[in-house]
């Protein structure tokens, strides 16, 4: 797609939802804030204030471990990969995103393991990662939790319904001061963990069944209509130009709206969800349930695997074109790596999602719990024993 050529079908509104990064990101926020504010909610407004304190101050404590571990094994893994030569074939396939995210091996024996240990600690620190581009965003959303933990931590003690406002409030603050990649996420999902166990909201709900099939079914074509603003070159469509002009209107000013509409978008969709029985139902289902449970470690191990697994699969037959100069010494553009065939994508891509969720599945089963128990351990070590619990909270 340029300004002169028309979108393709992946490029459409809505359809394109699926293959962008950025609404993602608010989702992962979203949920962050929902996740880890059901519980100390839930026990605030049983009066069991003492109990949500004490979750709310170990589940700060175990995030650590549980974030960043799982993060610091992808990026050994990837890292791994590099110095055996797995990113090779990426280093000239015909997409600049593959070949843009995919590290070169270090020069020395001594330096692969100085640039292993400087990435698991940049990644941390300013967000940059050289074996996994992706993972800037979870210093943010380690952030994002922290948020969580210190607003619940200072709301705790308040009354349900000036909680809300507050949190509101919060969320118009976050909004204003331009913290659209997880600011006004988070507290968008902790706004719904409280709306969502409300009594007067379930029965202002079930009150007004018309105006809940329409209101969650407009949020939700809404929000997946925002979702879809390209993050580059929205003057190339009508649509999308007409969302730079509301832009203007509804965003503060100097802000990025490949940013702010994703985030606006995330929360309209969970909104309406949360709201809509059918489409509660639908994301019940056991399958969709399975996959909402392998969203994290798909999300640390999707970009490896595209660089490798699947960059082999649709550019490894293939025959780079000739480099240098032609015969009257005129410069040839970069040869590139082309897909070996146009049918190999239709076959390729759908066998790699179920190759990728089976890699997952995995990682679940056996890397997460030995992650947690790293955790476990140096929680009991470090810990008082009268905080000690004999079994995990609900946030652990």
């Amino acid at each position: 797609m340029s300004d002169k050529l028309p979108p393709t079908l992946f490029q459409l509104p809505f359809i394109r939802c699926l293959f962008m990064g950025r609404a993602s990101v608010a989702i992962f926020a979203l949920v962050t804030g929902y996740v880890n504010s059901l519980g100390p909610l839930k026990r605030s407004r049983a009066g069991n204030v003492d109990a949500a304190l004490a979750g709310l101050a170990k589940s700060a404590f175990r995030r650590f471990g549980r974030f960043m571990i799982p993060a610091m094994v992808a990026t050994t893994l990837s890292w791994l990969a590099c110095q055996l030569g797995a990113y090779k074939v990426a280093h000239f396939a015909n997409s600049a995103w593959i070949r843009d995210t995919s590290p070169v091996p270090s020069t020395s024996f001594a330096g692969t393991f100085y640039d292993l240990f400087q990435n698991l600690g940049t990644t941390w620190i300013d967000g940059f990662n050289t074996y996994d581009r992706i993972q800037w965003t979870l210093t943010y959303l380690l952030k994002g939790s922290m948020m969580t933990y210190l607003s619940l931590f200072a709301l705790v003690y308040v009354k349900p319904r000036w909680r809300m406002a507050i949190i509101a409030g919060m969320f118009y603050f976050e909004w204003k001061s331009g913290d659209a990649l997880v600011g006004f996420n988070i507290f968008c999902g902790i706004f719904l963990a409280e709306a969502s166990i409300d009594p007067d909201v379930a029965s202002f709900v079930a009150a007004h069944p018309y105006l809940q099939a329409i209101g969650s079914a407009t949020l939700i074509t809404l929000g997946l209509f925002f979702c879809s603003y390209p993050e580059e070159h929205p003057e190339w469509a009508r649509w999308s130009t007409k969302m730079v002009d509301l832009g203007h209107w509804i965003f503060p000013k100097q802000v990025e709206f490949a940013r702010y509409y994703p985030g606006m978008g995330a929360d309209m969709v969970a909104t309406g969800i949360m709201f809509n029985t059918t489409a509660k139902t639908i994301l019940s289902q056991r399958l969709l349930c399975w996959m909402g449970k392998l969203s994290w470690p798909v999300y640390l191990l999707h970009a490896p695997l595209i660089r490798t697994v699947l960059t082999w699969v649709l550019f490894g037959a293939s025959v780079r074109p000739p480099q240098g100069t032609d015969q009257d010494g005129n410069q040839l553009p970069p040869g590139w790596l082309p897909i070996a065939n146009p049918w190999i994508v239709v076959i390729a891509i759908p066998l790699f999602y179920v190759f990728l969720y089976r890699v997952a599945g995995f990682w679940a089963q056996y890397v997460d719990p030995w992650c947690t128990n790293v955790t476990q351990q140096f929680e009991n070590m470090v810990f008082r024993e009268d905080a000690k619990a004999d079994k995990p909270l609900l946030l652990s």
